[in-house]
């Protein structure tokens, strides 16, 4: 067994021995979800935090998701390498973004801990830095065709077609590449657009305007709160505005410290987004959270959370505090929401129109959250409802196996969901039973 093995499971046990104890202090916190959620007090880990991660397994022969009444699941593609991003291109081709965090060396003690922690989980390691190009020739819901489509990038995550333009977003900046309608696969050399601070929170999701004029790019933070100053988190923790025609760049939302899966919600025209919120204050302290965005507003990173509510770890600067917007909806404490799709009501029977969230699951709180897609209703352009399972059955009973992680989101050219599984190397297509 290698060090690094052995230093990860002292932690696993370190971290639950003080998780089991912080639960016998504190009970079992009921989930913050909704609109008007009950957030605990917060109560700050020091330097022993809950660090609790499931080993990626991946899937067992002929096992899958479990899928909610009225729908069924099958492998879309299988045998991929960390799938994290999906875009359906106008001819039904579904391009999946793999790529994964690379592997680094820790910068403390604490942070050892984590990067150990993340390598058992297959959180951490080399990346593929590839899109692959499926395609479903005969219509039976099962990728036949591979291809690749684009190599050589530097962690894509999000895409985007516009015109004969294929945008995508490398942790380290907006590039454009030529493309051909139908092209399986591009080789053209890209050209950069636009530049982010690589590392910590280093995906990079994009979604267009309505009317092709912007992309709107996720950029999130180097750490949890604004560890290494201000200084280095400038530009970070933000939703950016790139405007094609002038190509500009600037913030068009700030104070989000990962804001990564985005939609417009069609009715009104508003932007939304998940947020992956702070760690070290407890199970569902704070809870992540799916809001609107306005622009120019800001959202309390690194200051406070759900709205006015301080965090005492950070230097303070009451001005921010007074100005920081609550957002709309908790998705629960630490669930890692990622994944962010709009459903039109009818794409999933006896779904309303919503928002369709991948969440990838919790590493840091005493019982497991997240590991699901979930659906929230809307209606008159909000949130409407307690959220349902899409699909679950993503953890062993005990909590110790992770068979698949939800990420990406999107809707296939039959109408079918699609969802990226980082662990299970899947992409999952959900349907009417």
């Amino acid at each position: 067994m290698s060090f690094s093995n052995a230093f990860s499971q002292v932690v696993a046990f370190v971290g639950g021995a003080a998780l089991q104890l912080r639960r016998m202090r504190q009970g079992d916190p009921t989930p913050a979800w909704g609109a008007s959620p009950r957030i605990p007090e917060a109560r700050p880990q020091g330097a022993i935090p809950t660090l609790k991660m499931p080993t990626a397994r991946g899937w067992p022969q002929r096992q899958t998701p479990i899928a909610a009444p009225g729908l069924k699941v099958n492998a879309f593609a299988s045998d991929l390498d960390h799938p994290r991003w999906i875009e359906v291109l106008p001819n039904g081709d579904v391009l999946v973004a793999e790529s994964m965090s690379a592997d680094r060396p820790p910068r403390s003690i604490f942070d050892y801990a984590m990067v150990t922690t993340m390598r058992r989980a297959d959180a951490m390691g080399v990346s593929a830095n590839r899109i692959t190009l499926l395609r479903d020739a005969d219509g039976d819901g099962v990728a036949e065709v591979r291809e690749v489509f684009l190599d050589g990038l530097n962690q894509p995550f999000g895409m985007a077609l516009l015109n004969d333009t294929f945008y995508v977003g490398n942790t380290d900046g907006l590039v454009a590449f030529p493309y051909t309608p139908g092209a399986m696969r591009i080789t053209a050399q890209g050209r950069q657009l636009a530049t982010f601070k690589p590392a910590g929170h280093w995906t990079r999701s994009l979604l267009p305007s309505p009317d092709e004029r912007k992309i709107y790019i996720g950029v999130g933070s180097l750490s949890n709160i604004a560890d290494f100053g201000m200084e280095a988190e400038e530009g970070r923790a933000a939703i950016h505005e790139f405007d094609i025609a002038s190509g500009t760049d600037r913030i068009f939302a700030s104070g989000l410290r990962n804001a990564v899966g985005t939609a417009w919600e069609p009715g009104t025209g508003v932007l939304w987004t998940v947020v992956n919120e702070r760690d070290g204050l407890g199970d569902e302290t704070p809870p992540d959270y799916l809001t609107s965005v306005r622009e120019g507003g800001f959202y309390g990173w690194p200051y406070c959370y759900w709205g006015p509510t301080v965090d005492d770890r950070v230097p303070q600067n009451p001005a921010m505090v007074a100005k920081a917007i609550t957002p709309d909806y908790a998705l629960g404490g630490h669930t890692a929401s990622l994944g962010l799709c709009w459903l039109p009501a009818g794409t999933l029977p006896g779904f309303p129109d919503g928002m369709a969230i991948g969440q990838h699951g919790s590493w840091n709180r005493s019982k497991l959250s997240g590991y699901k897609l979930v659906f929230v209703p809307f209606a008159n352009g909000r949130p409407s409802g307690a959220p349902r399972d899409i699909l679950s059955g993503f953890l062993s009973a005990d909590e110790k196996d992770a068979y698949g992680r939800p990420v990406g989101v999107a809707i296939g050219s039959d109408g079918a969901v699609l969802m990226a599984d980082d662990v299970g190397n899947v992409i999952w297509r959900v349907s009417g039973a």
